[in-house]
């Protein structure tokens, strides 16, 4: 295989080092209020605590109001006001600087802080996830894995800077940089997606399926959430464990990411979020149960690991999110914000509520017995609500849950094929024409009939509806789609309509017209005719 989709897979750019700047201060103070680069009098316990609390307060906050706002100012989504997040995140180190110098004003300071970088922090997320959503799916997650990676370089670099410095140099010099990163990659966005230009009120029943299949899924990555939580609070007493699970977070986000990246140069990645935390449920389980019986050095080990765990499914739910934006032609602000939403309000329930169980109520039980039972108990919960609760129990209908899907670039050769890639055999489509260009004269038998696209083989062969969907399998393997797009290229290629498309898929009809833009581009065709000409013609090579 080639080595240049390697190197275009790991050259960074302006993207993706700003977000790495953005994640590796955030980093900074992430977990559970821990400065290393801040005198050790602001890392008392009660400084701590009462900076974290306010933080988490106001980060959640800041993303449900997000959901409010998409829903009910909708153009709200297409303006990248960066300084509505910049002011407050510079003020809040502001006031962590003068808690230095005005010993007598530390906890107002503090909390004031957290809460000032809680509500930047938790914008420049979301502005962050809306840049990577307007972007194509390929540019838009490698900038974001690769700067998950690059941001883990960052933060250890920090190290080596005199602390004294450090404090200074996090407002003054990097906060400035990622926020000019924003503003500047904002001017190049297409502001004409669905994405930007949907009006949820008028597409209700699309966001209300948007808000199922969200569910599942953040409540898995929230239970995640719920655990590095409540850990976090039992170690927050020691500001070393804290620098010791940023660390271990920040090297397990970097591993995850190049790990991440191999696998999607070299075959795609393709992952469900609920069935990876079916086999991640157990051992978390038996984690929190073997917490009372090891003690404390077990607890800073189980809390390094655990919030490693949760960081790699940040990056995870940031993908996501991405991708059903793009899919579904929603807004960026609505799905992140409720996603995200879920996910930081079961982690800060997580850390209050091992907080207070520092001082336990039930008598002879220690503080670790108390977390690891509130833990296993609404882990269950957690678990039986994540796999459909009581609805699951008395219906089979259920929103369809989406994967992970990280699509490997159409430039690689197909796999066993010396031989030029296919899609370089074809060359790139200037021009794009509606889709709405008229149907074939004679529509076949089961042009009104439903396209699935098949799974991904497992075990076992794929299961094909018909001779379309096994062309439209070979077609979407061939020329790199997304599974959406070969959805999508399923029922125009049985001659539907964009109206019958958008009805079937519960999308609207400008989010059926960008997909099939997409799907002309990469496989160079320039109306629908084409293309169902080209689905029935299709011979894959021998080795596809």
């Amino acid at each position: 295989m080639s080595s240049t989709p390697w190197l275009g897979a790991l050259q960074p750019n302006a993207t993706s080092f700003g977000y790495a700047a953005f994640l590796a201060v955030n980093a900074v103070g992430t977990w559970g209020g821990v400065f290393p680069f801040l005198p050790l009098k602001l890392q008392e316990p009660l400084f701590l605590l009462c900076f974290s609390v306010a933080q988490s307060i106001m980060f959640a906050l800041v993303f449900f109001a997000s959901v409010l706002e998409a829903f009910f100012l909708p153009r709200a989504v297409r303006r990248f006001i960066v300084r509505l997040s910049s002011l407050p995140y510079l003020a809040g180190w502001g006031l962590l600087i003068a808690a230095m110098y005005l010993d007598g004003w530390v906890v107002p300071l503090m909390i004031g802080a957290g809460a000032l970088i809680g509500v930047g922090s938790a914008g420049f997320y979301l502005l962050w996830q809306r840049l990577f959503a307007s972007q194509d799916s390929d540019a838009g997650d490698r900038d974001l894995i690769l700067g998950t990676a690059i941001a883990s370089l960052f933060y250890f670099a920090l190290y080596l800077i005199p602390r004294a410095v450090t404090v200074y140099l996090i407002p003054l010099v990097i906060t400035p940089f990622f926020a000019l990163a924003i503003a500047l990659k904002s001017r190049t966005i297409n502001l004409e997606q669905p994405m930007f230009e949907d009006d949820p009120r008028s597409n209700p029943l699309v966001y209300r399926q948007t808000a199922l299949m969200l569910m599942r899924p953040a409540l898995c990555i929230g239970s995640l959430g719920l655990c590095s939580g409540l850990v976090r609070a039992l170690a927050i007493e020691d500001p070393t464990v804290g620098s010791f699970v940023n660390g271990l977070s920040m090297g397990a986000s970097f591993v995850a990411a190049i790990a991440f990246l191999a696998l999607w140069r070299g075959k795609g990645v393709r992952l469900n979020v609920v069935a990876l935390f079916r086999v991640v449920f157990p051992l978390v389980i038996t984690g929190f149960l073997l917490l009372p019986f090891l003690g404390a050095p077990y607890a800073r080990w189980l809390s390094a690991l655990l919030y490693a765990a949760y960081s790699v499914a940040l990056m995870l739910m940031m993908i996501q999110c991405a991708q059903l934006s793009r899919d579904r032609g929603t807004s960026p602000l609505f799905v992140y914000g409720l996603f995200g939403g879920i996910v930081y309000t079961l982690h800060d329930a997580g850390f209050l509520g091992a907080a207070l169980a520092e001082q336990p109520a039930i008598p002879g039980m220690s503080t670790y017995a108390v977390v690891a039972l509130g833990a296993v108990y609404l882990l269950g919960f957690m678990y039986f609500f994540g796999q459909g609760g009581f609805r699951h129990a008395v219906s089979a209908g259920r929103a369809p849950l989406p994967d992970v899907e990280l699509i490997p670039p159409a430039s690689l050769p197909l796999a066993g094929n010396g031989s030029a890639p296919l899609a370089a055999r074809r060359p790139l489509a200037r021009h794009q024409s509606s889709e709405e260009d008229a149907p074939p004269s004679s529509t076949s038998a089961g042009a009104t009939a439903s396209f699935t696209p098949p799974s991904p083989p497992q075990d076992h062969e794929p299961i094909y509806q018909d001779r379309t969907s096994k062309q439209v399998a070979c077609v979407q393997q061939a020329f790199g789609l997304s599974a959406r797009e070969a959805e999508v290229m399923g029922h125009l290629a049985r001659g539907k309509t964009v109206a019958r498309v958008a009805e079937e898929l519960i999308i609207s009809e400008n989010t059926v017209r960008m997909h099939s833009k997409r799907i002309y581009a990469k496989l160079n065709v320039h109306k629908k005719q084409e293309l169902i000409d080209l689905v029935e013609s299709f011979d894959p090579p021998a080795d596809l």
